[in-house]
């Protein structure tokens, strides 16, 4: 007796809807995360350069800044940096919320806390 294998419609409807809205989080949300990594990436660049060490105000913001244009990042400014001495260097932080359109009226809220250690 042969076994039949296979989807039926409703299957492949109910995987097609999970695996339609997993891609819909994820092309929503990626570039997100990923402009939060940027962002981290440049607060450590800046805290680790030594000639930042002094904790000029204007000079991070300038140095930060003109990475965020190159990268395009729209989530956060340079007066947004919190700037704390620590020891012979500089610790950076901000603190930032991003909301982002998912479907019809619901929106993804996220906060981000990105700071150099």
């Amino acid at each position: 007796m042969l076994k039949q294998k296979g989807l039926t419609l409703s299957g492949f409807m109910t995987w097609a809807i999970i695996f339609g809205f997993a891609a819909l989080l994820g092309f929503k949300l990626g570039p997100v995360y990923l402009e939060e990594f940027t962002i981290k990436k440049h607060l450590s660049g800046i805290a680790k350069d030594p000639s930042f060490s002094t904790g000029n105000r204007a000079d991070i913001e300038r140095a930060f800044g003109n990475k965020t244009i190159v990268e395009k990042v729209e989530s956060i400014s340079a007066k947004d940096i919190v700037i704390n001495k620590v020891g012979n260097g500089i610790q950076l932080s901000a603190q930032y919320t991003t909301c982002v359109p998912l479907v019809f009226n619901i929106s993804a809220c996220m906060e981000f806390h990105p700071s150099t250690e």
